[in-house]
């Protein structure tokens, strides 16, 4: 079986560092890139075709909500976010994300 290829974003590089070590020690599992906020995702995604985009929900210059809208149906997403409220992320909430 291949391994699910995951893309990162999120603006803290420690993170970005940590997942990266603890994806890449399993073997079914491979980050293929890295990025700081999501205008540096989405050329990275093109370039990189991953099975899963992993993203921060709040990121400079472009967060995880205008990245996920931006590109609705070309990708599957794992949003993180250290919200406490369901404010945030409401507007996740009502996407619909149809089957490949």
């Amino acid at each position: 079986m291949d391994a699910i290829r995951i893309l990162l974003a999120d603006d803290h590089a420690v993170l970005r560092a940590g997942l990266t070590a603890l994806l890449d020690a399993r073997p079914d599992m491979e980050v293929v890139g890295e990025a700081a906020d999501g205008s540096e995702l989405l050329p990275l995604a093109e370039e990189t075709t991953p099975d899963v985009i992993l993203l921060d929900l709040t990121m400079p210059r472009l967060g995880g909500l205008e990245t996920v809208l931006r590109d609705l149906p070309k990708y599957s997403y794992l949003v993180l976010s250290s919200c406490f409220t369901e404010s945030p992320t409401r507007p996740l909430h009502r996407l619909h994300f149809p089957p490949n």
